[in-house]
């Protein structure tokens, strides 16, 4: 990582603010009002945790993708290219036919986790185009075909596929062949904070005139159908003398919450108007209850799809409403455009116009100044391209979540009671956990729920855009109503109580940063939380008191042999290299900021000691443990590996050179030279242990001109892992370091517990079920791995200097320092979107990589990428901690001298 960021927020003093800024400045809390629209709208709630019912669990069949156009959710709202309030009471967004569909495009289709070759696997192409963080500019592209969309090809053709074999794409399908579809683009512009400009452009890029229907849709989320509130709430068409307005149609609603809102389509459309209720008989068949509603949620669509005038509701209200356009023929390259406002005043046509145009091009006017500052002018336009579609992704990606887990368990009063299986099975030991946020999701599709340690790498590149929110995500996961009670973080959704990396501290320390080393509130308020997050871990991870943890899968899916998450056979313990590299990491971070904090309140200064001290504990056991023999570190290898204790005390090293045994990198930080003399405590106890225990202060080096360097790995060892790490026949590939070494293209095999497990590379898409099988941790490059090594390589660099070189690569006879390997990492990730003869390494072999502008335009942000060819794979929409390649772009600058050298 670039440790001497750019500042973007404030800009640099004397600047004077852009509108875009000074919306920012105005907006720095959740519940201001720049940031009550937004896209808040899920890309999918359907087959989540949150809407299964199921006595099994299996969410993904309890609510499949063909109930979801007839049955209304419980906890939330999905959507093509929407946006909500940030309570997700009202929801807007755009429903599209091409008349042959059998259904309304309403959302985006993907195959659930036993469909696909690869787990779940979203089938349609989408971007975000665009955006700003207080949402006042945004832009989101679909691809919808002219050719009826093959649901049952996708389904049929990935379920007889095997896991050795490629996912088989919409692209290969051949619809999209001859560019036979529309390109819909939406883009919302405020013109104030409840006054939101809606524009929907489709454009025929195919070779014939063809037909679309386009429907605008404003619906309420239902709230009221559940035993708890039995408010209805309902929009109603607005007539004048008994007719539509002149010009305009629109429909109104006043909302116990968010008080009177308008929402107006220009022209003539046809008002829709049904109820957000679930058709159950159409679902259920006849055994179900009756309909709650004459009018039930696919009311709209049996009308435009099936012809079905008295499916929707004459009256002209509802909790349901879409604005019918009919295109009966768009010519070849003709757009078609659709004009919607949303606010709070009364409508007119005055609405639209010369007024509406302005406030577009201002709006997009801004948007481009902004990033003018945010994004360093010296990148190439390829790079400033990528950097603004990652940043877009990070602020499309955020979405609503909601999840009560206690109410989820115990059910609703109207509805049937949960099955008993529902207080022993899934999160049961969190029904603590109530959400109600805007959360930084991975993926809108594939994972439209918060993971935590993917949300701490988001912030990163979202604190240089949007400092506050960054800022608030982090404290967010620290909260008394979503940090469990024993101080652990909720990792996701599908199982909170499972273990991700500790990497809180580190994202925390690094936003502080970015954002100007200003707010010590902020710093202060998450690192008390952490303080009990630690504490999770020493308590319940460190089995046997030895300082070496077993974390279990640490979010590498299938990483090792087995799975580390399962349990050990009776008597064996794992002893993880990786687990233990990540608290002596984060030891680390927690350190750098009580240090900081101790600046300017001594109360923390013998807080630093305590972790000062606890790293040097955590060193001294990986050096050694038990007895004198043992160790993570294999002499002989030149790596670290996990250790199998087995019931006769013996313990083998699991011999996968892995990104397991590169992780101990990541113990370095530098201890700045004034701590000496600001931090009295941790000075004088430092060298109380250099005269009792000079064993245990190994760690800690030390130059004349008063540098010192904390290191979990001696600078012998380090040279040695990183000739591995260097080698393009084991871990480096163009594109990043590998999480598994190439030398294990032949499988290695181990015995554990009389089993035999084995492992071997894979550079691409998993092979094994392990995990859901749609992630792979045995050999493609994953960003944030990457971006971590980097930024600690530069740790080293700095302390170093020349005095340290190694081979890049390794026998190539070219030397350089550990900056130069630091600068070699970051080079490879961002080349990914760097095109070579005209394409992009991440497109791959996919119908992104044609030289075709109408695809080679559109930058993908993969979950991860193949470790030898660079093409991404995994969820491909996941600009998620991918993002961090807007981060790496922007070229470093000098350091700030108010961190005197500090990193």
């Amino acid at each position: 990582m670039h440790d001497d960021v750019r500042m973007n927020s404030p800009l640099p003093p004397g600047e004077p603010l852009g509108a875009e800024h000074a919306r920012l400045n105005e907006s720095a809390g959740a519940d201001a009002p720049w940031r009550l629209w937004g896209p808040y709208l899920s890309g999918r709630q359907w087959g989540t945790v949150r809407e299964d019912y199921s006595a099994e669990g299996n969410a993904w069949s309890e609510f499949p993708f063909d109930h979801a156009v007839s049955r209304a959710y419980r906890w939330g709202e999905d959507g093509l290219g929407g946006i909500s309030d940030r309570f997700g009471f009202l929801n807007v967004a755009v429903a599209l036919w091409n008349g042959k569909d059998p259904i309304l495009k309403e959302r985006l289709f993907g195959l659930t986790n036993e469909e696909g070759n690869h787990g779940e696997d979203a089938k349609e192409y989408w971007w975000a185009v665009d955006g700003t963080p207080t949402h006042s500019w945004m832009q989101w592209l679909y691809r919808y075909p002219q050719q009826e969309f093959p649901y049952e090809q996708l389904r049929r053709e990935n379920r007889e596929r095997t896991r050795d074999e490629r996912e088989f794409e919409l692209g290969d399908t051949g619809i999209l062949d001859n560019h036979e579809f529309f390109d819909v683009m939406m883009t919302y512009a405020k013109a104030g904070p409840d006054d939101v400009c809606i524009r929907i452009t489709a454009t025929n890029h195919g070779p014939e005139a063809a037909p679309l229907h386009v429907l605008p849709t404003i619906w309420l989320r239902n709230t009221w159908s559940w035993g708890l509130d039995d408010r209805v709430t309902e929009l109603h068409e607005i007539r004048r003398n008994g007719r539509p307005p002149r010009g305009f149609r629109a429909a109104e609603v006043s909302h116990g919450f968010l008080g009177h809102y308008v929402i107006a389509a220009a022209g003539s459309p046809t008002a829709l108007f049904c109820d957000n209720e679930t058709n159950a008989k159409h679902l259920f068949g006849e055994q179900a209850l009756a309909n709650q509603s004459l009018y039930p949620k696919d009311a709209i669509n049996q009308r435009v799809v099936h012809g079905r005038a008295k499916a929707v509701n004459p009256a002209g209200y509802g909790s349901k409403c879409a604005f019918w356009y009919r295109f009966d023929s768009i010519a070849p390259g003709e757009t078609v455009t659709v004009d919607l406002r949303l606010a709070t005043t009364d409508p007119s046509l005055e609405w639209f116009g010369e007024q509406f145009d302005a406030v577009m091009d201002s709006r997009l006017a801004e948007a481009d100044e902004f990033y003018g500052h945010v994004i360093h002018p010296s990148l190439s336009e390829g790079d400033r391209h990528v950097a603004r579609r990652a940043y877009a992704g990070l602020l499309w990606g955020k979405q609503l979540y909601r999840y009560d887990v206690a109410r989820w368990m115990e059910g609703d009063p109207a509805a049937p009671p949960p099955p008993a299986s529902r207080q022993r099975g899934r999160n049961e030991h969190w029904k603590h956990l109530a959400l109600a946020d805007v959360i930084s999701m991975p993926d809108e599709w594939e994972y439209p729920w918060f993971a935590a340690w993917d949300l701490a790498f988001h912030t990163i590149p979202l604190a240089h855009v949007d400092a506050a929110f960054a800022k608030e995500q982090l404290v967010l996961m620290c909260r008394e109503w979503a940090m469990h009670p024993n101080g652990q973080l909720p990792a996701y959704e599908w199982e909170f109580g499972d273990v991700n990396p500790p990497v809180h501290a580190w994202a925390a320390w690094h936003v502080y940063r970015i954002d100007g080393y200003r707010d010590r509130e902020f710093l202060t308020r998450v690192f008390a939380k952490l303080l009990l997050n630690f504490a999770w871990w020493v308590n319940r991870k460190d089995a046997n008191g030895s300082n070496l943890f077993e974390g279990g899968f640490l979010g590498m899916d299938n990483i090792g042999l087995f799975n580390r998450s399962a349990p050990l056979p009776p008597g064996f313990r794992l002893e993880q290299s990786d687990a233990t590299s990540w608290m002596a990491f984060y030891c680390q971070q927690m350190l750098k900021i009580a240090l900081e904090l101790a600046r300017t309140d001594k109360a923390w200064d013998d807080v630093a000691t305590k972790f000062l001290e606890h790293f040097l504990s955590i060193a001294q056991a990986m050096r050694h443990f038990g007895s004198s023999d043992k160790s993570l570190w294999h002499e002989e290898d030149g790596f670290y590996y996990d250790v199998l204790v087995q019931p006769d005390g013996t313990a083998p090293h699991m011999r996968v050179r892995s990104m397991v045994g590169l992780l101990p990198i990541l113990g370095a930080t530098e201890v700045p030279p004034w701590v000496v003399d600001e931090c009295p405590d941790v000075t004088r106890n430092f060298r109380w242990l250099q005269e009792r225990r000079p064993d245990l202060v190994k760690p800690m080096l030390g130059r004349d001109d008063g540098k010192m360097l904390l290191t979990l790995v001696p600078p012998k060892r380090l040279r040695r892992i990183l000739e591995r790490m260097f080698d393009t026949d084991e871990f480096l590939s163009p594109f990043g370091i590998r999480s598994l070494s190439a030398a294990t293209r032949e499988a290695v095999t181990a015995t554990v517990g009389g089993r035999t497990v084995s492992i071997e590379y894979e550079p691409g898409e998993s092979r094994t079920g392990m995990f859901g099988g749609n992630s792979n941790w045995r050999g493609p490059v994953w960003f944030p791995v990457n971006v971590l090594l980097a930024d600690k390589l530069r740790t080293y660099g700095r302390y170093f200097g020349d005095s340290f070189t190694i081979e890049l690569p390794t026998g190539s006879g070219n030397w350089g320092t550990l900056e130069d390997a630091a600068d070699l990492i970051d080079g490879g990730l961002t080349a990914l979107f760097r095109p070579v003869d005209g394409r992009r390494p991440s497109d791959g072999k996919r119908i992104e990589s044609s030289p075709d502008p109408l695809w080679s335009q559109h930058p993908t942000f993969s979950e991860y990428f193949d470790g030898d060819t660079g093409e991404g794979l995994g969820a491909t929409h996941q600009t998620g901690w991918t993002a961090l390649v807007s981060h790496l772009l922007n070229p470093r600058l000098p350091p700030d001298p108010r961190t005197m050298g500090w990193g």
